[in-house]
């Protein structure tokens, strides 16, 4: 497992029923990090290596990285400030879990969509989670009153295996 050394958040921090994630509440995850918006560079480095370790096809590493952080940054800006990251590897495929506690779309002090969000942001927002739908095998997406579970995977091996047509949505 990879860490920034941060300390872990309390089980509270994910939406109910997220601990069992991926892994079915029996493999525990092979990264789990939690993270804020000092520590993305970290977690995009931790995701990199984590992808490489599990035989990512070297082409595929870039969208895993792309993927992960659109997910991360979009639990700073709309779910508290910080988030959780877990990966779990499968055998042939690497499932990602991104979650938070939804506590930014309350309209708390310096997150959500504030009147000013748009001046700092000259980008329409909203264009992330369609580019992640596009580069990931599989989405999904669940918000709720206690948070949100965003979820991407990536099947691992050749290249020739992961040629498919593009991805329209979430599913």
């Amino acid at each position: 497992m990879i860490d920034d050394g941060r300390q872990k958040q309390p089980s509270a921090h994910r939406p109910p029923g997220a601990d069992a994630g991926a892994g079915g509440g029996q493999e525990p995850p092979a990264l789990d990090q939690v993270f804020d918006g000092d520590s993305l560079y970290a977690l995009r480095a931790a995701v990199a290596a984590h992808g490489l370790q599990a035989g990512l096809a070297e082409g595929r590493l870039g969208d895993l990285v792309l993927a992960v952080h659109e997910l991360a940054a979009n639990a700073v800006r709309h779910g508290g400030g910080r988030g959780r990251l877990q990966i779990w590897d499968t055998g042939g495929m690497l499932r990602c879990e991104v979650t938070d506690d939804g506590a930014g779309r309350s309209g708390a002090a310096g997150q959500g969509s504030g009147a000013d969000d748009s001046a700092r942001w000259p980008i329409d927002p909203g264009h992330g989670l369609w580019v992640v739908s596009q580069v990931a095998d599989q989405t999904s997406v669940q918000a709720g009153a206690s948070g949100t579970v965003a979820s991407v995977s990536f099947v691992l091996g050749p290249p020739e295996i992961l040629r498919r047509p593009p991805r329209r949505g979430w599913r």
